[in-house]
């Protein structure tokens, strides 16, 4: 005779049926054929970066386009490393297989990335998206495939991309401004040459070591997005603020490239679809951000600058040739390669410009 087990007395009917759900969770996640670990250094919130909202959506996306099959798993606020760490474990794509990396960070796996560090690259945020997202540049991103196992899926903007000056010394208005200024930079040797061509001198430090180089002087002022001025508040130690605009803060998307062609074809459709669809939400939000970022700024710094176009040509025109000296003599790019990226840049803007009125303005 057969017998139907018992649940012990100890669980009672409530209790069993209150567990239903997470036997069926567990088994969901054994079913799952496929999984997807993501880190970035951006925090875990849906407010303050354009980063972690556009990978939630690629989360929901992806998981319920595939049926839970290639589940994706978000860590957020640096849990899993610094971004070379991470780099280095989606290289192997074995407990990590994907992170977005600051513009530092992904030079060192793929040196080519360096163009992107270029002075006054874009003139607006609508140069900057269709660059980024177009044909050419994923072209030119296909290099990360040979060079560091890593596919590229995108490119965000590091808080909202356009960066300003704080300083303690005085409001920045024109490129003489700058004469003798002590500026803290990266460790990236593209931003010193850009410094020091404009006058300043420069001082490359790490991140965690910044608020103390201004609090002691060490460093005059620094630059960075308006969305890490006012959330790190960097107006209790500098007083003047100035929207130059003169670096495109940038963070690529990476995924492993062994891992991406271990999926079946039509997860890689899901994949790419939904990444690009995360990107596009990104954009919206990162000009929304740093818009609302630099009015805060004007109202908790002692002063605020806007520098108007003419004057953000006069800096270019000295930063550029000093950062293409730096690039082709000192790095070693091939000057053909240098300007077939810069051409690249200028031609989208004009093509913008021009789609922009014949579409909408006449």
């Amino acid at each position: 005779m057969t017998t139907t087990p018992r649940l012990p007395k100890r669980w009672g009917k409530p209790l069993a049926l209150a567990a239903l759900p997470l036997a069926l969770a567990a088994a969901q996640v054994q079913a799952q054929s496929y999984e997807m670990v993501i880190a970035t250094q951006l925090p875990e919130s849906l407010s303050n970066n354009e980063i972690y909202p556009a990978l939630v959506h690629f989360k929901n996306r992806v998981e319920a386009q595939t049926d839970g099959d290639l589940a994706v798993t978000l860590f957020g606020g640096g849990q899993l490393g610094s971004e070379v760490e991470n780099g280095t474990e989606v290289q192997g794509g074995r407990t990590l297989q994907s992170t977005i990396m600051s513009a530092g960070a992904m030079s060192s796996f793929y040196p080519d990335y360096q163009l992107v560090t270029a002075p006054f690259l874009f003139t607006s945020w609508r140069q900057a998206w269709a660059f980024f997202d177009g044909e050419w540049f994923a072209d030119f991103m296909t290099g990360t495939r040979e060079a560091a196992n890593m596919r590229y899926l995108g490119t965000f903007d590091d808080g909202g991309g356009f960066v300003a000056f704080t300083n303690n010394v005085r409001l920045i208005e024109t490129v003489e401004d700058l004469e003798g200024l002590n500026i803290r930079t990266e460790e990236n040797p593209a931003h010193v040459a850009i410094m020091r061509a404009l006058g300043a001198s420069a001082t490359p430090l790490p991140w965690g070591e910044l608020i103390t180089a201004l609090e002691t002087g060490l460093a005059d002022g620094q630059f960075n997005a308006p969305v890490l001025n006012t959330t790190f508040n960097f107006d209790a130690v500098t007083d003047y603020t100035t929207l130059t605009g003169h670096v495109y803060n940038s963070a690529p998307w990476v995924v492993s490239e062994s891992w991406y062609q271990a999926l079946p074809e039509d997860y890689q459709a899901v994949l790419v679809g939904a990444a690009r669809e995360a990107i596009e939400i990104s954009h919206g939000m990162s000009g929304a951000l740093a818009t609302a970022s630099w009015v805060e700024s004007c109202e908790r710094f002692e002063a605020c600058y806007l520098m108007p176009p003419a004057e953000r040509e006069r800096m270019a025109e000295i930063a550029r040739p000093a950062w293409q000296e730096w690039i082709v003599d000192d790095f070693g790019m091939d000057a053909g390669r240098v300007e077939a990226f810069l051409g690249e840049v200028e031609r989208v803007g004009r093509q913008v410009a021009e789609d922009d009125l014949r579409i909408y303005g006449q």
